[in-house]
């Protein structure tokens, strides 16, 4: 006869959760942030009050930076471990949808449990329930259904026999690797269940290699033996598979160049020969112009997104081939790429061995000399009394920067700037550029360090985005997890702004200056953020951002250095075009003339087929 154990639903989901395992004996689910209301606070609180130390709790501010922590902390553990957030109903859930879709575009895993309506029905409509006149099945948390990788709703206390593995298998599976939700009904979370005892013996999820067909491999090869320019596009997928060490010795070998999208960034040395910098919208000079060259562009772990090629203007050879080697088949066959489905680490070998001694022209290392050349002007500590540029500021945490740095940021000026310019030693990256989400940056520094506590974290955020989500800075000061918060203050949104005005718009609505309010906000930044607990101070120059960026070492709180900046100028150096549509019809001249711009570089996009 089967042993069982009699628990509550609540009970039985932790008690599973904790056991488990990675390869390497730890938890695959971490622990569980939670903000309890009426939709888990009884079954979910009671059950993780009573599991404690074998599935920690952590309590937050907001259920989006939650998730945000949650994201960031699997990231940067290249999504061999993951974290678990819980919600009440209502808005509770509703506040994690952005969260979702945040870890949905950068295929990140994390389980989000939100509380749901009672699936008796007896009490309908509960408090903060959503109700569809035509389909009595939908509740708030039908909005995770686009954002997630796996949906379910726990109806009965036995549903946790199936949805539970399958959850956990999308989130360690590498090509469905991803965001899971599941609903769970508050009332099933009270029920008892008899579960087998089987169901809470210790599992070990390991992540696995899938080996490439071999039909693309000699197609791959094929390809690349005829080609006479390559160019490596380096993505997020090289740093999950940890190849790293294996991209640079074949990329040596064959004398390929390297360039690093946004995800990627970090999985390369920036010191070394064959690191060409950033491509795009946000590249390096030397970096676009050898891939305007490139007659074979080979993407390894990338969605080749528009930042990525310039909106499909970047590749400027006629000649140009694409191949695409990614874990997920809808990620390799995108614009008719030679698709390659395997794991990065795999099919560099693969490729590399079918390629005999197949190997490259030198590479124009003036191209590399004349970047940093330019990248060094705009970095340079400012020679006039006025604010400094956003780029001045990433000059100074550069130049007081160590091995041990990661620089951290996810929306406005900063992204592009640093990926343009951040000359960052391996793993000294970690940048949310998928969804670009505004106010990921302060949740998601205490991820990082959460993660990786002997890394040295420095969070760039504008005025803006910690405007947007700066809650969980108080978090961070109440579990001590120390890191560094350069808040660069330009009243308003100066990235929109000059964006806006590039695309022939007039200012509006970005800047303070040019919003309708009837004073001018005066934000007292490094007061809000002491009123939460952290260390925090205002630099004057760049000279003090770089004494106060080192003095912030020796510290166990967060610290929040802010500095005011000029909003007026880019990153200065670098970067292509980026498809932003401009009215047609309708406008002043300054429209007429952007759109003229805008249509003649519409001409130059160039798509795979």
């Amino acid at each position: 006869m089967t042993k069982t154990i009699r628990l509550t639903a609540a009970q039985a989901m932790v008690r599973w959760l904790s056991v488990q395992q990675t390869e390497e004996g730890q938890r695959f689910i971490e622990g569980v942030w939670a903000i309890f209301g009426h939709g888990n606070v009884a079954g979910l609180g009671e059950a993780l009050h009573g599991i404690g130390d074998a599935l920690p709790t952590w309590r937050g501010q907001n259920e989006q930076t939650m998730a945000h922590t949650a994201i960031a902390y699997a990231k940067t553990s290249r999504r061999r471990r993951a974290m678990a957030v819980t919600s009440s109903i209502g808005p509770g859930a509703t506040n994690m949808v952005t969260a979702a879709a945040l870890a949905h575009v950068n295929r990140l895993p994390i389980l989000f449990i939100p509380g749901d309506v009672f699936a008796n029905r007896r009490p309908d409509p509960v408090l903060q329930q959503i109700e569809d006149f035509d389909d009595g099945t939908i509740s708030a948390n039908d909005c995770f259904k686009p954002v997630v990788r796996y949906f379910d709703r726990i109806t009965r206390p036995e549903h946790l026999l199936t949805c539970l593995p399958r959850a956990l298998r999308t989130m360690t599976d590498p090509a469905d690797c991803g965001p899971v939700c599941l609903a769970f009904c508050q009332d099933v979370q009270a029920e008892a269940y008899d579960y087998p005892e089987s169901f809470f013996t210790p599992k070990v999820w390991r992540i696995r290699r899938p080996e490439p067909d071999a039909g693309e491999v000699a197609e791959v090869a094929a390809a690349l033996r005829s080609a006479e320019k390559p160019v490596i596009v380096a993505g997020g997928g090289v740093l999950y598979s940890q190849a790293e060490a294996d991209l640079l010795a074949f990329a040596k070998a064959r004398n390929i160049p390297i360039v690093e999208t946004q995800a990627g960034k970090g999985a390369i040395d920036w010191q070394e020969d064959l690191n060409f910098g950033a491509p795009g919208v946000t590249g390096s000079d030397a970096a676009n112009q050898t891939l305007a060259e490139a007659d074979l562009v080979l993407g390894i772990g990338t969605r080749f997104q528009d930042f990525t090629t310039g909106s499909w203007t970047v590749f400027a050879n006629p000649a140009r081939r694409l191949v695409s080697v990614n874990l997920a088949g809808y990620d390799a066959a995108k614009h008719g790429a030679i698709p390659m489905v395997a794991d990065a680490k795999v099919a560099i070998a693969k490729i590399d061995a079918a390629l005999g001694d197949k190997a490259y022209a030198d590479q124009d290392q003036g191209r590399r000399a004349a970047w940093f050349e330019a990248a060094d002007a705009v970095m340079a500590v400012p020679n006039h009394d006025g604010l400094p540029s956003d780029a001045q500021v990433i000059g100074a945490v550069q130049r007081v920067s160590t091995e041990n740095t990661v620089a951290m940021c996810a929306a406005g000026t900063m992204p592009g700037a640093l990926h343009t310019l951040w000359r960052s030693a391996p793993g000294g990256y970690h940048m949310e550029y998928g969804f670009s989400c505004m106010g990921y940056e302060v949740a998601g520094a205490m991820g990082i360090k959460l993660a990786d506590p002997s890394k040295e974290v420095i969070c760039f955020v504008g005025d803006g985005s910690y405007m947007m989500a700066n809650s969980e800075l108080a978090t961070a000061v109440m579990r001590r997890v120390p890191f560094t918060i350069v808040l660069t203050d330009n009243r308003g949104y100066g990235c929109i702004n000059r964006l806006q005005i590039g695309c022939g718009g007039a200012e509006f609505n970005n800047m303070y200056k040019d919003s309708n309010v009837e004073a001018q906000p005066e934000i007292d930044f490094v007061a809000h953020a002491r009123s939460m607990g952290a260390h925090s101070e205002k630099a004057e120059s760049i000279a003090e951002l770089e004494e106060k960026i080192v003095a912030a070492r020796s510290r166990n709180i967060p610290s929040v250095i802010v500095i005011d900046t000029e909003a007026v100028s880019g990153t200065g150096a670098g970067g292509t075009w980026w498809d932003v549509a401009v009215p047609e019809v309708g406008g002043p001249e300054r429209l007429e003339k952007a759109r003229a711009r805008y249509t003649e570089a519409r001409e130059l996009q160039r798509a795979f087929d």
